[in-house]
């Protein structure tokens, strides 16, 4: 009862520290301290919100709409219908179409199962070098260069136009016709060396242009053997083409179709050489179906040398590897023959 009416006493007179308690059973008064807790006592002066002086007529409805919202009152369908409104409808998830494995119209084999060869195959210390006579069959190269993806015409293209950029027009004539140059000499010089079974003339070990790529193909040369045509022309009888082929050879062991070329990038996988099996398998096809030729040959070669010495790269092209490069030539061709 007394602490009741002392909470009362300090309720109504709040503020003040000193009160006058009297206990009932006491005759005389004495004054009682006390200390109060009441925010109000000796506080700083309160803040001003500046939240109070902002127009709350004027958000009332945004308040309230934000204060009465609960997040229960959402559905699956509110949600979907929110996302559609901000993002717009979703894709419906379709299975990945499979990349249609196309097959050439007219499946000629790549081995000629009708091509006999002969029980004793002439034993010529020189190889095969047929020229090529100009026909209106197309060539390999032709075929290829007329067939080539939106993809690969946009690179080169983009690489003419980076190289005319740096050299000028007169300049990437000059460095196009230094890169043929090249190559000629290279391969004057391979076959040279593949003639007389010994190393290049010093003159072509000396010269500037090439002496780098010879020495670059050293040592796949160790492994080259039996040389049976070199820069002879084959023709496929039955599909009309006709081309050039570096060289016909052994390569450790199996007889293949070698193709030399340079370069002054490093290509150490066969997919960096672009076209280059396509072409290789083409003169697999013609040498097989070439009745000049009293062999057939199933594996294929690309050597890529380089300008500066480093080691060139060798790419075995196996039986397998040539049938699939084989059917990619056919859908080549057809292509040609359709838009032709």
């Amino acid at each position: 009862l007394v602490q009741m009416k002392f909470l009362q006493l300090l309720s109504r007179k709040p503020g003040k520290l000193g009160v006058l308690f009297q206990i009932p059973f006491c005759q005389k008064q004495f004054p009682y301290l006390c200390l109060a807790t009441s925010a109000c006592l000796y506080s700083k002066k309160k803040k001003v919100n500046s939240y109070e002086q902002v127009d709350q007529e004027k958000y009332k409805n945004l308040v309230y709409s934000v204060t009465s919202y609960k997040t229960s009152a959402q559905t699956p369908e509110t949600i979907l219908e929110e996302d559609n409104l901000l993002y717009g409808p979703p894709d419906k998830h379709r299975p990945p179409v499979k990349a249609e494995i196309k097959t050439p119209k007219n499946c000629v084999p790549l081995i000629n199962p009708n091509k006999r060869l002969p029980l004793l195959s002439s034993e010529s210390n020189l190889p095969m070098k047929i020229s090529l006579q100009k026909t209106k069959m197309p060539s390999v190269t032709r075929v290829l260069q007329q067939t080539m993806s939106p993809q690969q015409v946009f690179c080169l293209e983009r690489w003419k136009q980076k190289m005319i950029q740096e050299l000028g027009k007169d300049g990437f004539a000059e460095y196009t016709k230094n890169l043929f140059l090249q190559g000629e000499l290279f391969h004057a010089a391979l076959e040279s060396i593949f003639l007389s079974e010994e190393m290049a003339t010093k003159e072509q070990r000396d010269d500037a242009l090439i002496s780098g790529y010879l020495s670059s193909v050293q040592h796949v040369l160790k492994d080259v053997s039996e040389v049976k045509a070199l820069e002879s022309a084959v023709q496929h009888e039955t599909l009309q083409y006709l081309g050039l082929v570096d060289c016909v050879a052994k390569y450790r062991g199996q007889l293949c179709v070698i193709d030399w070329k340079t370069s002054e990038k490093p290509k150490p996988f066969l997919k960096n050489t672009f076209d280059n099996p396509l072409q290789v398998a083409a003169y697999i096809g013609a040498i097989n179906h070439d009745a000049n030729y009293d062999f057939q040959v199933s594996c294929g070669l690309i050597v890529v040398a380089y300008k500066n010495g480093s080691p060139a790269h060798p790419h075995f092209m196996d039986p397998d590897l040539c049938s699939r490069y084989w059917n990619k030539w056919l859908l080549r061709l057809e292509e040609y023959m359709e838009r032709n």
